[in-house]
């Protein structure tokens, strides 16, 4: 007889998509992506340097927790230097500092980041757990719909300018059941790309379209991030009928082709 079947395809909701974007350098045209974001219901991640807020072109120290209330602020180092040429107490300045910074603006731990000009090594890759940083995005898009296996060098699917609306139509395709399984659509980008190329029209079609599909869970960094690991954490019985969630969140699963909520902290038994 064969065992029932569970699947570690859902995300929040019983959904099997997930959107989530990331921009960087905290420009003073974060102010209008953010309104973009916030109309359609979207969440964005925004990778700060603390060093350089207040300067031109960039946000003020005061707007920042009142600017990204319902978003994600993170860390881009203080100063946005290439990270993987600096000792390692620079890197360590580099990073701590950024998040202290950041913490006392936003009111709560920062617990992620993006490698400022993309560029990271082995080294510092390893360094990044001690520093308190749980997840840092690359500049590397695969332009794929795969989630992360190494949330410390997490690879978004594509920058908005690569033709955004065709990978949004490809993201939404329905799936055929063989092909279940977590499809997140993650976009990066600096918001100063938008007047400077003229196509602020590229982020709100985008927005639009995500919010007229209405089946992808619309999520910050290290909401995903806080997600996977709780559902990777995730505790199954040899017969495939008991599941323990050793997470403070919920998790949902397909078990038998239906999808089902595991409770916070409890054992189901399905």
């Amino acid at each position: 007889m064969a065992l029932p079947s569970i699947r570690l395809d859902l995300f929040p909701g019983g959904v099997s998509r997930a959107v989530t974007l990331s921009y960087d350098d905290g420009v003073v045209e974060d102010r209008r992506l953010v309104e973009i974001l916030n109309a359609h219901g979207l969440k964005g991640t925004f990778h700060l340097n603390s060093g350089v807020l207040g300067r031109e072109k960039k946000l003020a120290r005061e707007e920042i927790a009142t600017l990204f209330a319902g978003h994600e602020i993170s860390a881009h180092s203080v100063t946005h230097p290439h990270l993987d040429a600096l000792s390692r107490e620079e890197l360590a300045r580099e990073i701590l500092d950024d998040r202290a910074a950041l913490e006392a603006l936003a009111g709560y731990p920062v617990r992620g980041m993006s490698y400022p000009f993309g560029t990271h090594s082995p080294e510092v890759v390893s360094r990044l757990p001690h520093l308190g940083i749980e997840y840092a995005r690359t500049v590397e898009s695969h332009g794929r719909f795969h989630v992360p296996e190494n949330l410390l060098l997490w690879h978004p699917t594509c920058h908005h300018k690569h033709d955004l609306a065709a990978k949004a139509e490809e993201f939404f395709t329905p799936m055929q059941s063989w092909q279940a399984r977590l499809r997140l659509l993650y976009v990066w980008g600096h918001s100063y790309e938008f007047p400077n190329d003229n196509n602020w029209d590229v982020i709100e079609r985008f927005a639009e379209r995500v919010a007229k599909e209405g089946n992808a869970w619309c999520a910050t960094n290290i909401e995903i991030a806080d997600y996977l690991r709780a559902q990777r954490a995730l505790r199954c019985g040899v017969d495939g009928r008991q599941v323990q969630n050793l997470a403070s969140r919920p998790v949902w699963i397909t078990w038998n082709g239906e999808a089902r909520e595991i409770a916070a902290g409890a054992v189901a038994t399905l």
